[in-house]
């Protein structure tokens, strides 16, 4: 009951996660005017997933980017792939804003139903002593596993904004950053908790979190 309970309130969390960052977003477009830039992650989009950002100057070399990420797949290639991502991004350009070399610092939270990549694996599900765990028909278990959670993430980022023309350019980034994690662990053939834990694990790493090849428009 209670691991239902969890499931419930999970799948909550996304879905409100989920329609915070795209009437954020939008909201974000109507308060942007004069030197403004709205873009789409064309990286993504080939593969279902959906990342439109705003960038709005603040002076002649700062500038500040609202950004959401969706990844809606519940199952990519057998794998679990569920991500709703929002950050807010701040930028320094060197010379003109929008346009040549950038650095910037930024600020994520993300809530996640996926498979870690060393969770890719299906492995044997052992037993307290260290035995493998039997089926009905004799098999030892086998299963992958995968998480869910939330990550809130703070980084540096830097890149390159080319000008293609008046209205468009590219906005080619990458960026790395400290996440910390808040998270549940299951096995993904019954849906239970492997972690033999009954409240949140957590977890800290520094990894490239975010990157990309962004198709920019600017407004007047």
């Amino acid at each position: 009951m209670k691991n239902k309970v969890n499931l419930k309130y999970m799948k909550c969390t996304m879905q409100l996660f989920s329609k915070i960052t795209f009437f954020t977003i939008p909201f974000f477009f109507l308060k942007i005017s004069a030197q403004a830039e709205i873009k789409v992650n064309a990286a993504f989009l080939p593969v279902g997933m959906f990342n439109i950002a705003a960038e709005k100057s603040l002076n002649k070399n700062f500038s500040l980017q609202a950004e959401g990420f969706i990844s809606p797949w519940k199952s990519f290639a057998g794998k679990n792939l569920q991500i709703y991502m929002g950050t807010l991004e701040g930028r320094y350009y060197f010379k003109e804003m929008m346009k040549g070399w950038y650095i910037g610092a930024y600020g994520s939270i993300a809530a996640y139903n996926f498979q870690k990549w060393n969770y890719f694996k299906a492995e044997a599900v052992l037993n307290a002593d260290g035995s493998p765990q039997l089926l009905a028909d004799g098999k030892v278990r086998i299963t992958e596993r995968y998480q869910k959670g939330l990550t809130f993430i703070i980084g540096i980022s830097g890149g390159y904004h080319f000008t293609v023309n008046e209205k468009l350019g590219l906005d080619i980034y990458a960026g790395i950053g400290n996440s910390q994690s808040i998270y549940k662990g299951y096995f993904k053939d019954n849906n239970q908790r492997y972690d033999g834990a009954e409240q949140w694990n957590k977890s800290g790493e520094t990894l490239p979190t975010r990157g990309g090849v962004m198709i920019t428009y600017k407004l007047d």
